[in-house]
Protein backbone atom coordinates (compact mmCIF):
# COMPACT_ATOMS: atom_id res chain seq x y z
CA UNK A 1 0.00 0.00 0.00
CA UNK A 2 1.48 3.71 -0.70
CA UNK A 3 1.46 5.59 2.02
CA UNK A 4 -1.66 7.73 2.01
CA UNK A 5 -1.62 11.30 2.77
CA UNK A 6 -5.34 12.27 3.32
CA UNK A 7 -6.78 9.41 5.39
CA UNK A 8 -10.51 9.85 6.12
CA UNK A 9 -12.67 7.67 8.32
CA UNK A 10 -16.60 7.30 7.75
CA UNK A 11 -19.56 5.43 7.38
CA UNK A 12 -19.11 3.09 4.31
CA UNK A 13 -22.53 3.56 2.77
CA UNK A 14 -23.32 1.55 -0.71
CA UNK A 15 -25.81 3.99 -2.51
CA UNK A 16 -28.43 1.31 -4.11
CA UNK A 17 -30.20 3.78 -6.73
CA UNK A 18 -32.72 3.04 -9.24
CA UNK A 19 -35.40 5.31 -11.35
CA UNK A 20 -39.14 4.87 -9.82
CA UNK A 21 -42.54 6.59 -9.60
CA UNK A 22 -44.60 7.89 -7.23
CA UNK A 23 -47.23 5.49 -7.00
CA UNK A 24 -44.81 2.59 -6.50
CA UNK A 25 -42.87 5.52 -3.73
CA UNK A 26 -46.74 5.15 -2.25
CA UNK A 27 -46.79 1.32 -2.51
CA UNK A 28 -43.96 0.89 -0.79
CA UNK A 29 -44.51 3.38 2.12
CA UNK A 30 -41.66 5.74 0.57
CA UNK A 31 -41.73 8.98 2.16
CA UNK A 32 -40.61 11.19 -0.90
CA UNK A 33 -37.82 13.55 -1.07
CA UNK A 34 -36.65 13.03 2.20
CA UNK A 35 -33.93 11.05 3.79
CA UNK A 36 -34.73 8.42 6.74
CA UNK A 37 -32.95 6.36 8.91
CA UNK A 38 -34.83 1.75 8.43
CA UNK A 39 -33.87 -0.81 10.24
CA UNK A 40 -32.90 -4.07 8.61
CA UNK A 41 -36.08 -6.00 8.16
CA UNK A 42 -37.53 -2.56 5.94
CA UNK A 43 -34.15 -2.08 3.98
CA UNK A 44 -34.07 -5.90 2.95
CA UNK A 45 -37.71 -5.20 1.90
CA UNK A 46 -36.87 -2.44 0.04
CA UNK A 47 -33.79 -4.41 -2.08
CA UNK A 48 -35.99 -7.04 -2.41
CA UNK A 49 -38.56 -4.85 -3.97
CA UNK A 50 -36.00 -2.72 -6.05
CA UNK A 51 -34.80 -6.30 -7.65
CA UNK A 52 -38.31 -7.02 -8.64
CA UNK A 53 -38.83 -3.88 -10.40
CA UNK A 54 -35.72 -4.30 -12.51
CA UNK A 55 -35.96 -7.65 -13.04
CA UNK A 56 -34.40 -9.13 -16.34
CA UNK A 57 -34.40 -7.06 -19.67
CA UNK A 58 -34.46 -3.51 -17.14
CA UNK A 59 -32.38 -1.51 -16.03
CA UNK A 60 -30.86 -2.64 -13.09
CA UNK A 61 -30.26 -0.42 -9.92
CA UNK A 62 -26.77 1.63 -9.82
CA UNK A 63 -24.40 0.46 -6.89
CA UNK A 64 -22.24 3.62 -5.72
CA UNK A 65 -20.26 3.67 -2.77
CA UNK A 66 -21.35 6.54 -0.48
CA UNK A 67 -20.98 8.28 2.72
CA UNK A 68 -20.17 11.60 3.29
CA UNK A 69 -16.22 11.42 4.37
CA UNK A 70 -16.37 8.80 1.33
CA UNK A 71 -17.38 11.42 -0.62
CA UNK A 72 -14.89 14.00 0.34
CA UNK A 73 -12.11 11.72 -0.52
CA UNK A 74 -13.47 10.97 -3.56
CA UNK A 75 -12.92 14.59 -4.34
CA UNK A 76 -9.80 15.02 -2.43
CA UNK A 77 -8.26 12.23 -4.44
CA UNK A 78 -10.12 13.49 -7.88
CA UNK A 79 -7.86 16.82 -7.20
CA UNK A 80 -4.82 14.57 -6.99
CA UNK A 81 -3.76 13.66 -3.29
CA UNK A 82 -3.09 10.64 -2.22
CA UNK A 83 -6.46 9.23 0.03
CA UNK A 84 -7.08 5.90 2.24
CA UNK A 85 -10.58 5.13 4.15
CA UNK A 86 -11.26 3.52 7.45
CA UNK A 87 -14.62 2.09 7.29
CA UNK A 88 -16.24 -1.11 8.04
CA UNK A 89 -18.27 -3.17 5.33
CA UNK A 90 -19.35 -6.86 5.54
CA UNK A 91 -18.00 -9.67 3.35
CA UNK A 92 -21.40 -9.47 1.26
CA UNK A 93 -22.13 -8.27 -2.56
CA UNK A 94 -22.14 -4.76 -1.19
CA UNK A 95 -19.14 -4.80 0.90
CA UNK A 96 -17.20 -6.50 -1.52
CA UNK A 97 -18.36 -3.77 -4.64
CA UNK A 98 -17.87 -1.50 -1.95
CA UNK A 99 -14.33 -2.02 -1.93
CA UNK A 100 -13.30 -2.60 -5.19
CA UNK A 101 -15.06 0.28 -6.64
CA UNK A 102 -13.17 2.61 -3.78
CA UNK A 103 -10.13 0.86 -4.87
CA UNK A 104 -10.89 1.41 -8.12
CA UNK A 105 -11.53 5.17 -7.84
CA UNK A 106 -7.79 5.77 -6.33
CA UNK A 107 -8.69 6.09 -2.82
CA UNK A 108 -7.01 2.86 -0.56
CA UNK A 109 -9.56 0.95 1.33
CA UNK A 110 -7.86 0.18 4.31
CA UNK A 111 -9.48 -2.80 6.18
CA UNK A 112 -10.84 -6.03 4.07
CA UNK A 113 -14.40 -6.85 4.31
CA UNK A 114 -15.39 -8.54 7.51
CA UNK A 115 -16.29 -12.32 7.72
CA UNK A 116 -17.99 -14.32 9.52
CA UNK A 117 -22.24 -13.38 10.96
CA UNK A 118 -22.18 -10.26 11.00
CA UNK A 119 -24.79 -6.97 10.32
CA UNK A 120 -24.64 -6.65 6.49
CA UNK A 121 -23.28 -3.91 4.76
CA UNK A 122 -24.66 -0.40 5.44
CA UNK A 123 -26.74 0.59 2.23
CA UNK A 124 -28.92 3.47 1.64
CA UNK A 125 -31.74 2.36 -0.80
CA UNK A 126 -32.15 5.73 -3.29
CA UNK A 127 -35.25 5.56 -5.29
CA UNK A 128 -35.48 8.54 -7.92
CA UNK A 129 -38.64 10.30 -9.40
CA UNK A 130 -39.03 11.32 -12.82
CA UNK A 131 -38.75 14.99 -11.25
CA UNK A 132 -35.45 14.08 -10.25
CA UNK A 133 -36.73 13.99 -6.20
CA UNK A 134 -34.09 11.53 -4.23
CA UNK A 135 -36.04 9.11 -1.66
CA UNK A 136 -33.84 8.26 0.69
CA UNK A 137 -33.73 4.85 2.81
CA UNK A 138 -30.60 4.49 5.04
CA UNK A 139 -29.38 1.26 6.91
CA UNK A 140 -26.81 2.15 8.74
CA UNK A 141 -25.76 -1.80 9.53
CA UNK A 142 -22.00 -2.77 10.11
CA UNK A 143 -20.33 0.82 9.55
CA UNK A 144 -21.88 2.37 12.48
CA UNK A 145 -19.97 -0.60 14.59
CA UNK A 146 -16.06 1.04 13.55
CA UNK A 147 -14.21 1.04 16.37
CA UNK A 148 -10.62 1.56 18.10
CA UNK A 149 -9.79 -2.16 16.71
CA UNK A 150 -9.92 -0.75 12.93
CA UNK A 151 -7.62 1.70 13.76
CA UNK A 152 -4.08 0.97 12.77
CA UNK A 153 -1.18 3.32 13.82
CA UNK A 154 0.97 2.04 10.93
CA UNK A 155 -1.65 3.14 8.49
CA UNK A 156 -1.19 7.56 9.82
CA UNK A 157 2.55 6.99 8.81
CA UNK A 158 3.49 10.03 6.05
CA UNK A 159 -0.52 11.62 6.53
CA UNK A 160 -0.28 15.24 6.65
CA UNK A 161 -4.38 14.80 7.36
CA UNK A 162 -6.93 13.24 9.46
CA UNK A 163 -10.83 13.68 8.17
CA UNK A 164 -13.37 12.87 10.40
CA UNK A 165 -17.54 12.55 10.24
CA UNK A 166 -19.80 13.82 13.66
CA UNK A 167 -22.35 10.80 12.45
CA UNK A 168 -19.61 8.03 13.50
CA UNK A 169 -20.28 9.85 17.38
CA UNK A 170 -23.04 8.22 17.82
CA UNK A 171 -21.66 4.90 19.45
CA UNK A 172 -19.14 4.51 22.04
CA UNK A 173 -16.94 2.73 19.79
CA UNK A 174 -16.75 5.43 17.59
CA UNK A 175 -15.49 8.15 19.63
CA UNK A 176 -12.99 5.49 20.74
CA UNK A 177 -11.94 4.83 17.22
CA UNK A 178 -11.76 9.13 16.60
CA UNK A 179 -9.85 9.39 19.27
CA UNK A 180 -7.35 6.70 18.72
CA UNK A 181 -7.12 8.21 15.10
CA UNK A 182 -6.16 11.94 16.16
CA UNK A 183 -3.35 10.46 18.29
CA UNK A 184 -1.93 8.36 15.59
CA UNK A 185 -1.82 11.40 13.23
CA UNK A 186 -0.55 13.74 15.72
CA UNK A 187 2.29 11.00 16.63
CA UNK A 188 2.72 10.96 12.58
CA UNK A 189 2.91 14.69 12.24
CA UNK A 190 -0.29 15.50 10.89
CA UNK A 191 -3.50 17.73 11.16
CA UNK A 192 -6.90 16.41 12.67
CA UNK A 193 -10.21 17.78 11.91
CA UNK A 194 -13.95 16.73 11.91
CA UNK A 195 -17.07 17.35 10.18
CA UNK A 196 -19.63 18.23 12.72
CA UNK A 197 -22.76 16.87 9.94
CA UNK A 198 -26.02 17.23 11.73
CA UNK A 199 -27.10 19.07 14.11
CA UNK A 200 -29.22 16.63 16.04
CA UNK A 201 -25.92 14.48 16.27
CA UNK A 202 -24.28 17.25 18.14
CA UNK A 203 -27.32 17.69 20.16
CA UNK A 204 -26.87 14.36 21.25
CA UNK A 205 -23.61 14.27 22.17
CA UNK A 206 -22.43 17.96 22.75
CA UNK A 207 -20.38 17.38 25.96
CA UNK A 208 -18.37 15.22 24.04
CA UNK A 209 -18.20 17.35 20.90
CA UNK A 210 -16.44 20.33 22.88
CA UNK A 211 -13.99 17.94 24.39
CA UNK A 212 -13.18 16.78 20.79
CA UNK A 213 -13.33 20.28 18.95
CA UNK A 214 -11.54 22.21 21.85
CA UNK A 215 -9.17 18.84 21.80
CA UNK A 216 -7.74 16.69 19.30
CA UNK A 217 -9.27 18.63 16.65
CA UNK A 218 -6.91 20.98 14.80
CA UNK A 219 -9.30 22.48 12.31
CA UNK A 220 -13.02 21.66 12.44
CA UNK A 221 -16.31 22.63 10.16
CA UNK A 222 -19.32 23.41 10.54
CA UNK A 223 -23.02 24.78 8.88
CA UNK A 224 -24.31 27.65 10.90
CA UNK A 225 -26.88 25.07 12.74
CA UNK A 226 -24.28 22.89 13.89
CA UNK A 227 -22.14 25.95 15.46
CA UNK A 228 -25.45 27.16 17.21
CA UNK A 229 -26.13 24.06 18.45
CA UNK A 230 -22.43 23.45 19.71
CA UNK A 231 -22.67 26.56 22.00
CA UNK A 232 -26.38 26.97 22.49
CA UNK A 233 -26.48 30.43 21.36
CA UNK A 234 -28.65 31.31 17.92
CA UNK A 235 -26.11 34.26 18.00
CA UNK A 236 -23.66 32.81 15.12
CA UNK A 237 -21.02 35.40 15.91
CA UNK A 238 -20.97 34.18 19.22
CA UNK A 239 -20.84 30.56 18.70
CA UNK A 240 -17.87 31.34 16.49
CA UNK A 241 -16.30 33.10 19.24
CA UNK A 242 -16.41 30.26 21.43
CA UNK A 243 -15.24 27.86 19.14
CA UNK A 244 -12.32 29.70 17.91
CA UNK A 245 -11.39 29.90 21.10
CA UNK A 246 -11.36 26.48 21.46
CA UNK A 247 -9.75 24.68 18.06
CA UNK A 248 -6.83 26.46 15.99
CA UNK A 249 -9.40 26.50 12.57
CA UNK A 250 -12.70 27.00 12.72
CA UNK A 251 -14.95 26.98 8.97
CA UNK A 252 -18.47 27.81 8.77
CA UNK A 253 -20.25 27.56 5.78
CA UNK A 254 -23.76 29.39 5.50
CA UNK A 255 -26.03 27.82 2.69
CA UNK A 256 -25.46 30.74 -0.21
CA UNK A 257 -23.92 33.14 1.85
CA UNK A 258 -20.27 33.33 2.57
CA UNK A 259 -18.15 30.80 4.07
CA UNK A 260 -16.56 32.34 7.59
CA UNK A 261 -12.88 30.57 8.00
CA UNK A 262 -11.42 31.81 11.20
CA UNK A 263 -7.47 30.27 11.93
CA UNK A 264 -5.24 31.56 14.93
CA UNK A 265 -8.10 34.56 15.34
CA UNK A 266 -7.09 35.86 11.77
CA UNK A 267 -11.02 35.81 10.50
CA UNK A 268 -11.39 35.53 6.08
CA UNK A 269 -14.33 34.81 4.00
CA UNK A 270 -15.12 32.63 1.03
CA UNK A 271 -17.56 33.97 -2.04
CA UNK A 272 -19.66 31.07 -3.03
CA UNK A 273 -20.55 30.22 -6.47
CA UNK A 274 -24.18 30.66 -7.10
CA UNK A 275 -25.58 28.39 -9.30
CA UNK A 276 -29.32 26.81 -10.03
CA UNK A 277 -28.91 23.98 -8.17
CA UNK A 278 -29.82 20.51 -9.52
CA UNK A 279 -29.04 18.10 -6.64
CA UNK A 280 -27.81 19.37 -3.06
CA UNK A 281 -26.11 16.03 -2.64
CA UNK A 282 -22.64 15.72 -1.50
CA UNK A 283 -22.33 20.01 -1.16
CA UNK A 284 -20.84 20.19 1.86
CA UNK A 285 -18.90 17.12 1.21
CA UNK A 286 -17.02 18.11 -1.66
CA UNK A 287 -16.45 21.51 -0.30
CA UNK A 288 -14.79 19.91 2.23
CA UNK A 289 -12.69 17.84 -0.62
CA UNK A 290 -12.00 21.39 -1.67
CA UNK A 291 -10.98 23.14 1.60
CA UNK A 292 -8.61 20.07 2.63
CA UNK A 293 -7.10 19.59 -0.70
CA UNK A 294 -6.26 23.57 -0.53
CA UNK A 295 -5.20 23.24 3.75
CA UNK A 296 -2.86 20.10 2.50
CA UNK A 297 -1.17 22.12 -0.27
CA UNK A 298 -0.41 25.01 1.97
CA UNK A 299 -2.94 27.49 0.19
CA UNK A 300 -3.93 30.70 2.56
CA UNK A 301 -6.95 30.00 4.38
CA UNK A 302 -9.03 32.35 1.70
CA UNK A 303 -7.57 31.05 -0.77
CA UNK A 304 -8.53 27.39 0.89
CA UNK A 305 -12.29 28.29 1.55
CA UNK A 306 -12.80 29.74 -2.10
CA UNK A 307 -11.40 25.98 -3.70
CA UNK A 308 -14.11 24.78 -0.93
CA UNK A 309 -16.65 27.03 -2.50
CA UNK A 310 -15.60 26.11 -5.62
CA UNK A 311 -16.17 22.83 -5.44
CA UNK A 312 -19.44 22.34 -3.22
CA UNK A 313 -21.06 24.81 -6.50
CA UNK A 314 -19.75 22.09 -9.29
CA UNK A 315 -21.32 18.91 -7.09
CA UNK A 316 -24.49 21.01 -6.65
CA UNK A 317 -24.98 22.14 -10.71
CA UNK A 318 -25.64 17.95 -11.41
CA UNK A 319 -27.17 14.93 -9.81
CA UNK A 320 -24.94 12.91 -7.62
CA UNK A 321 -22.54 14.02 -4.24
CA UNK A 322 -19.27 13.54 -6.40
CA UNK A 323 -17.48 15.87 -8.67
CA UNK A 324 -17.85 15.03 -12.77
CA UNK A 325 -15.26 17.88 -14.29
CA UNK A 326 -11.26 18.30 -13.35
CA UNK A 327 -11.88 21.09 -10.65
CA UNK A 328 -7.80 21.76 -11.18
CA UNK A 329 -9.11 23.90 -14.21
CA UNK A 330 -11.19 26.22 -12.49
CA UNK A 331 -9.04 26.97 -9.63
CA UNK A 332 -6.21 27.75 -12.09
CA UNK A 333 -9.02 30.36 -13.67
CA UNK A 334 -9.34 32.31 -10.16
CA UNK A 335 -5.09 32.18 -9.79
CA UNK A 336 -5.58 29.78 -6.60
CA UNK A 337 -3.26 27.38 -7.97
Amino acid sequence: MTTPYVIGIGNAVMDVISPTDDARLEALGVQKGIMQLIERERSEYLMAAQADDHGPGRAQARLVPGGSVANTLAGIGALGLKTAFIGRVAEDALGLSYAEQTEAAGTVFVNPPVAGDQLPTSRSIILVTPDGERSMNTYLGISAELGPDDVTPSVFQGAGWLFLEGYLFDKPKGKEAFLKAARCCHEAGGQAGIALSDPFCVDRHREDFRKLVAGPMDYVIGNIHEWSSLYQTEDLETALAQASADCGTVICTRSGEDAILIRDGVRVSAPVHRVVPVDATGAGDQFAAGLIYGLARGAPLEAAGRMGCIAAAEVIGHVGPRPERDLRADFRAEGLI
